[in-house]
């Protein structure tokens, strides 16, 4: 008897197994395109210039001094570029003077800028590899190919994956990290003892937010795993003994990464009266912690803080990411939910790890007073990717038996794929339809304005002939002489000036055009009258007649 033809489901299925690699390069090639056609599109963001400043530091003059809070891998990674093509500093006293001036160097901008944003570049390769690298450890396809395919398709993502700060770093290392202390635990061997070590060494050179989030990680994955009836103390405690040689490898390699990146400099600690290793790394430390206890200027949905919000990343998650990704996201996490007898095992494994990995980060997230922005979170965006591949695979699965689960699963990933390629190149100021017309009203900040429309602004006002403008802008930079802005006055929060009046929604939503909270009974001139355009979304224009009763 003659067996049945194989359905187009699986022909294509067994195509993926075939390709999955050459699909995999395929994903990350176009995002990586994408990413770089946003280069000359924008101009520095407020963040850029001093991360650039604080790399050039630590490959020109051999130190890493002018602020220890975040920790030099990226900063290094971000100033290579420049640093190659011959720039070496201007010994400016403040980091974002030094940053700018490094970008302007030699009316050479779009070059340096470039080239800073370039040498983050290999590090979202690096996410990309590891949500690949997860997903086929745990699953068949089609849930490696589409783990990839939304995370590489994610806005927040590419945003941040092109811009020269140090959020891709924490994204890549944190996830890798992660990853490799599940490989190391499941198979304690000395090379997966040296590849933990090497990961996590990276990690906690990349950004300090790791001290946190991955022990967090680690935590809700030990709970769920409790839960799951899994992680019985015999069975723990036999593993932990064989494991020692490597996980010492691992501990050896990871605190000659940390001692390395500080140029093994040795130096009194502020904690003792004692000379350690890299005493920067724990001064970057105690300044993140002073940062995070004081707070940082905050807004959301209409309201200014200091200490921010337990549920701030909610609600940024909730507008910032795409609606299809979250209905999918929603679907496998449930489905999973319902089928969680065996969790340990197999693929439900690997959602377990998963969800649990993004849990952990955000449980964390609740208590942090530095609300500016979802890139502070973006490593969620792993464990999310696969979490939402498995429930696409769960109604691929369905498709079988009911028709309309295929066409669903269809219908979000072009809807998915359609939304980011029209977020193009707005990749920052992305918001999904919950967010409505007016997202200003929910969020700003690197969410939505992070100065980085200059360019735009500057040709705007050359095309309406504008011969001064009043502005204040949200970025150190030379605006006059490297972007072309026309002679710039500052802006009265009150009255607007006559003539052309740009607005950074920034600079207005959070510091209240200069006035933050001192004055909250001012009602502010740009919160009562229209622009006259939009020149981005997170930049606005008026134009006031010299005679008119709006500029009097």
């Amino acid at each position: 008897m003659a067996e049945a033809a194989p359905s187009r489901q699986q022909t294509a299925l067994a195509w993926l197994r075939k390709y999955s690699a050459a699909v995999f390069v395929l994903l990350t090639g176009i995002a990586s395109a994408r990413i770089v056609a946003t280069y000359p599109v924008f101009n520095h963001t407020i963040d850029e210039p001093a991360h650039i400043a604080c790399g050039m530091e630590w490959l020109v003059k051999h130190v890493y001094k002018y602020e220890t809070q975040h920790p030099p891998l990226t900063r290094v990674a971000a100033a290579l570029g420049p640093y190659l093509a011959g720039e070496r500093g201007y010994g400016k006293p403040l980091m974002y003077q030094e940053g700018a001036a490094i970008l302007s160097a030699d009316g050479h901008y779009d070059r340096n800028l470039g080239l800073a944003r370039l040498g983050i570049l290999p590090l979202f390769w690096i996410a990309t590899l590891v949500v690949y690298l997860w997903a086929r450890r745990y699953f068949e396809e089609p849930v490696p190919t589409l783990a990839v395919l939304f995370f590489t398709f994610i806005p927040s993502v590419l945003a941040h994956a092109g811009l020269a700060t140090t959020d891709m770093g924490l994204t890549a290392f944190l996830g890798a990290s992660f990853l490799a202390g599940i490989v190391w635990i499941e198979e304690p061997t000395l090379p997966h003892g040296l590849l933990l070590g090497v990961c996590t060494g990276c990690a906690l050179i990349s950004k300090f937010s790791f001290l946190v989030f991955f022990p967090a990680a680690v935590a809700v994955t030990w709970l769920w795993f409790r839960f799951a009836g899994r992680a019985d103390r015999p069975r723990i405690l036999k593993t932990v003994r064989g494991a020692i040689p490597s996980f010492c490898i691992a501990i050896l390699i990871m605190l000659l990464l940390v001692w390395a990146a500080y140029r093994f400099s040795f130096g009194k600690v502020w904690f003792a009266n004692i000379q350690l290793p890299a005493p920067e790394f724990y001064d970057g430390i105690r300044s993140v912690a002073q940062h995070n206890s004081m707070g940082n200027p905050s807004y959301l949905l209409g309201q200014r803080s200091i200490s921010g919000w337990w549920y701030y990343y909610f609600v940024a998650l909730a507008v910032k990411t795409p609606l299809p990704f979250l209905a999918l996201l929603f679907y496998g996490a449930v489905a999973t939910w319902r089928n969680r007898a065996g969790w340990a095992s197999g693929h439900k494994r690997g959602v377990l790890l998963a969800a649990s990995f993004a849990s952990g980060i955000l449980l964390i997230a609740i208590f942090s007073r530095i609300n500016i922005g979802i890139r502070h979170i973006l490593p969620v965006y792993m464990g999310f990717s696969i979490v939402a591949a498995v429930g696409a695979a769960r109604l691929l699965e369905m498709s079988q038996a009911w028709k309309w689960a295929g066409w669903t699963v269809a219908a979000l990933v072009l809807w998915m794929v359609a939304t980011s390629a029209l977020a193009h190149p707005d990749y920052i100021p992305y918001f999904n339809a919950l967010a409505g017309g007016e997202p200003e009203k929910i969020l700003v900040d690197s969410d939505l304005d992070w100065g980085q429309d200059m360019k735009r602004l500057s040709k705007r006002l050359h095309e309406v002939g504008a011969t001064e403008v009043t502005f204040n802008p949200f970025i150190v930079a030379y605006l006059e002489a490297v972007h072309g802005f026309p002679p710039i006055h500052p802006t009265d929060p009150v009255t607007p000036s006559p003539g052309w009046n740009a607005v950074s929604l920034t600079v207005l939503k959070l510091a209240r055009l200069g006035l933050y909270d001192d004055h909250p009974e001012v009602v502010l001139w740009p919160d009562r009258i229209k622009p006259t355009e939009k020149v981005s979304p997170g930049v606005w224009l008026w134009y006031f007649p010299p005679n008119s009763p709006a500029a009097q």
